[in-house]
């Protein structure tokens, strides 16, 4: 009996002493409550670089300007290749005005030399002579620009339109042109007419292609 006693006694014991290291565990343990922290802001990110376009070279300008000489009588011009248009009053005697006219064909219009003998093939010498040979040419700068210059007399037989093939047939014509040789392609002036009336105005023929600027 003494026995049972003493056993319940230590079991009691046992237990309190359990109990206790509980909570003696439960207070001293740690907090566990875990306290939301805010995000850190987001890191800025420089917006992407697009990629650097190609450099295209500024294309050459085309434009020409020039000074249309007294005396002059401007005309509507037919085509856009005719960027400008005069009448040039007779001489004296001459049965027709003379016509100058600018062209630009675009940077086009093909060579040089082809152009001179196309200029050449709108005349017929009247001994029947090489048109191309009797052509004077001279070369002079204008501006930084090259300028061949031309001289040719004859009989004019230039087509009425181009393709047409039909030709006008004029006795004692003269004709002054020039190719102009800009950044940007080369500009045609042509100047036809009776002699009387071309020698009237050759002097401001070349006035007119001096003044040329690009």
């Amino acid at each position: 009996m003494k026995n049972e006693k003493t056993v319940r006694a230590s079991q009691r014991g046992s237990m309190l002493c359990l109990g206790a290291l509980a909570a003696f565990v439960a207070c001293s343990s740690p907090d566990q409550t875990t306290t939301a922290q805010p995000a850190p802001p987001p890191t800025a990110v420089a917006p992407a670089q697009a990629p650097a376009a190609p450099v295209t070279p500024a294309a050459a300008p085309v434009g020409m300007h020039w000074t249309a000489q007294p005396g002059w009588i401007a005309e509507t011009t037919t085509s856009a290749m005719r960027k400008a248009q005069f009448k040039l009053p007779r001489a004296e005697g001459d049965g027709e005005d003379a016509s100058l006219i600018v062209y630009y064909f675009g940077g086009s219009g093909g060579s040089r030399e082809a152009n001179l003998e196309r200029w050449a093939g709108q005349f017929e010498q009247p001994d029947g002579g090489d048109s191309m040979i009797e052509m004077q040419q001279s070369t002079r700068t204008v501006a930084g620009m090259e300028v061949v210059d031309t001289d040719l007399s004859g009989t004019y037989i230039a087509e009425t339109s181009p393709g047409s093939g039909e030709r006008v047939n004029k006795e004692g014509w003269r004709m002054l042109a020039s190719i102009v040789e800009h950044a940007g392609g080369p500009w045609y002036v042509k100047l036809v007419g009776p002699e009387k009336t071309i020698a009237k105005w050759q002097a401001s023929y070349a006035e007119f292609i001096s003044s040329m600027r690009p």
